[in-house]
């Protein structure tokens, strides 16, 4: 509240509405971070992406696709988020974020994206430390588009 301006203002030109936070949530509309995390199957050969979208402000997942880094799978992604009511996205900026999300709902920038980077960097961490385990390698593989397990 800037305390200077409402010095200078008549008490009938202020408007005051006090929200419980998770209200006011729902009253702007819900926010959310969206990102790629790429892995593969077996060999760099064969690539895939993790494509998914948290909640902002709790970093609960909202959805997510697995399938290549193109915009078709972008696209199945922002469709599987449309009930939300998503009304601002925070994004790093990648093409198919630009082509595909209204700019005025399409905040770029590593700021407003460090939940989701930061839960990209604990599954990649976690994933390391289950080594070669077979069965572990035999659910991711099923996982990336039932890949055969090799």
């Amino acid at each position: 509240m800037n305390q200077a301006v409402l010095q200078h203002l008549p008490p009938e030109h202020v408007e005051v509405e006090i929200w419980r936070a998770d209200e006011l949530e729902v009253r702007r509309g819900l926010s959310s971070e969206l990102d790629e995390m790429w892995s593969y199957v077996h060999s760099k050969a064969n690539p895939r992406w993790l494509w998914h979208a948290i909640d902002h402000h709790t970093g609960k997942v909202l959805a997510y696709v697995f399938g290549r880094r193109k915009d078709t799978v972008f696209l199945e992604l922002k469709a599987l988020l449309k009930p939300f009511g998503i009304t601002r996205y925070f994004t790093d900026g990648w093409g198919a974020y630009e082509r595909h999300v209204e700019a005025e709902q399409h905040t770029i920038g590593k700021a407003n994206t460090q939940k989701i980077e930061s839960k990209h960097i604990n599954l990649r961490t976690r994933i390391k430390r289950l080594g070669t385990c077979a069965k572990i390698k035999y659910h991711l593989c099923r996982l990336y588009n039932n890949i055969p397990f090799r």
